[in-house]
């Protein structure tokens, strides 16, 4: 399955999927307040001639401004146990040119029971229309402290293409599409609209218009991600559902922060350090991208 970062089975008809699970109840599901269904995005829009302001992420439904912590806990399973789980994502205020295109960077930390378990540097741009793709990824597992696997993929490299994380304008009973395309490490996400106008509480606050997408992997039959995203804040909460769903992972937002400069300068500095790893683990792939750059 996909990773939490805003990171993502056989095809089932998801009218068969049940409740979601760790989340608000479900409601009658809104319409789209349009019969017009949209033409689906794949990937030849990815192309730099429909990128003129791709580092301005202000899409609704996940906006990236720079400086902006959001804060997620809750758990994951391991057999029957129930570990505690914490996610802290970053938009830093580095960019990165991939595939011609400049992204954000965001700086991603994952904690399992107190440790550390992944750090990653993940990259976004928006395109013209308003649709969010994710242009690749560098995480790093960590056990022990020590770095056990560096699953890189970034587009264009080793046949690794771009994907969307966020459409403009997500609506119901449109077609599932790629959250990327990563084969050489099995990276096959994709992702579909199954709510929209939901209600859900976590302990920031409670949001109204929430959407509930559901991120599964074709080759994984039975296991589904469900990330819901309140208008102007982006995910506020993790869900499972699927009758061979293991890790069972629930997170909910509990903080929003705005970083001060010193804490910004901070960011940038752990980004670039985990960069400077990239470029030694990773020669095949991340070596082959351009350094972040600072504004």
């Amino acid at each position: 399955m996909r990773r939490v970062q805003i990171c993502f089975v056989a095809a089932v008809s998801l009218l068969l999927i049940a409740a979601p699970t760790g989340g608000s109840s479900p409601t009658k599901q809104a319409t789209t307040g349009s019969e017009t269904q949209p033409t689906p995005i794949s990937a030849k829009d990815f192309n730099p001639k429909r990128f003129a302001r791709s580092t301005v992420i202000d899409n609704a439904w996940l906006p990236m401004r720079p400086g902006t912590q959001l804060v997620f806990q809750g758990w994951t399973g391991e057999g029957k146990e129930r570990v505690p789980h914490r996610l802290v994502m970053t938009v830093t205020g580095l960019t990165k040119v991939v595939g011609s295109i400049r992204s954000v960077v965001l700086w991603d930390r994952d904690f399992s029971a107190g440790a550390l378990a992944e750090a990653e540097l993940a990259f976004f741009a928006q395109d013209n229309a308003g649709n969010i793709w994710e242009t690749g990824e560098y995480p790093e597992e960590y056990e022990n402290g020590k770095v056990i696997e560096s699953p890189a993929w970034i587009h264009g490299v080793k046949g690794a293409r771009a994907g969307i994380t966020m459409m403009a304008e997500p609506r119901l009973d449109t077609p599932s599409y790629a959250l990327g395309w990563g084969p050489a490490i099995g990276f096959n996400d994709r992702g579909k609209v199954l709510q929209t106008g939901q209600r859900s509480c976590v302990p920031v606050r409670c949001y109204d218009n929430v959407l509930v997408v559901d991120e599964f992997n074709p080759g994984e039959p039975g296991k589904h991600q469900l990330k819901y995203y309140a208008p102007g804040v982006g995910n506020i909460r993790v869900g499972w559902t699927g009758g061979n769903e293991t890790s069972k992972e629930t997170l909910v937002l509990v903080k929003v922060r705005r970083l001060n400069a010193k804490e910004i300068a901070y960011v940038g500095r752990q980004a670039l350090k985990l960069e400077r790893r990239a470029y030694l683990r990773s020669k095949n792939v991340y070596g082959r991208t351009p350094p972040l750059v600072t504004p």
